[in-house]
């Protein structure tokens, strides 16, 4: 199981643009989305890593990616994120019982989800929550070489939560990169899963964050 430690930083004053939060990020570690289990039947693997940290309001997730298709179809929330170019943040307070999903296109565009792992339990927060989240993205394609960034900003509230329920604590949680509607689909994972079909509302596979 994956491990990583994420860090306090302070953003007080920071102007919310992605140059100016991308240099507060600059010095935390990488991590790479690279596990790729279901490789044979899906083989193209884009390259994808992300940054996390976190201060006295919420977590920032910095993502980098770069594949040869870069899709963006769904504007409003909850629509089907996950067949664009997407990232996704599925995070446990409990233990694995149950999970958020966050999933969000190049567009900035997100879906969240709450519950267990049964499908029949898992309900979307709605659109206005969903807002509460801040995204910030820069995409570039240079000699054909297609790149985009994003930073999200995710309140503690909007797991009902503060900092005084994170800090110290460690959760479950896993982050992935799909595009399900991309002329190459793809399903990536931080920490490996062990299923036989692509399926990340598998919380028994989630690694371990330490605040």
């Amino acid at each position: 199981m994956k491990r990583l430690t994420v860090k306090k930083l302070d953003f007080t004053g920071i102007e919310l643009d992605y140059s100016n939060l991308a240099n507060e990020l600059n010095e935390l570690d990488w991590n790479a989305i690279d596990e790729a289990p279901w490789k044979a039947e899906y083989p193209y693997t884009p390259q994808a890593k992300f940054q996390i940290a976190y201060d006295q309001n919420g977590v920032y997730l910095h993502y980098d990616i770069d594949e040869e298709f870069v899709k963006g179809e769904f504007i409003r929330p909850n629509e089907n994120i996950w067949e664009d170019s997407c990232v996704e943040f599925f995070v446990s307070f409990d233990g694995r019982k149950t999970y958020y999903n966050l999933e969000f296109n190049v567009l900035g565009t997100g879906l969240i989800g709450y519950g267990t792992a049964e499908k029949s339990s898992r309900n979307r927060l709605s659109a206005e929550e969903i807002l509460t989240v801040d995204a910030i993205s820069q995409i570039k394609t240079v000699n054909g070489r297609k790149n985009w960034k994003q930073i999200l900003i995710i309140p503690f509230s909007l797991f009902g939560l503060t900092i005084a329920d994170i800090e110290g604590k460690t959760l479950a949680a896993n982050f992935y990169k799909c595009g399900d509607g991309l002329p190459n689909p793809h399903f990536l994972a931080w920490n490996n899963i062990e299923n036989s079909k692509p399926n990340f509302h598998l919380p028994e596979f989630f690694g371990e964050i330490i605040f």
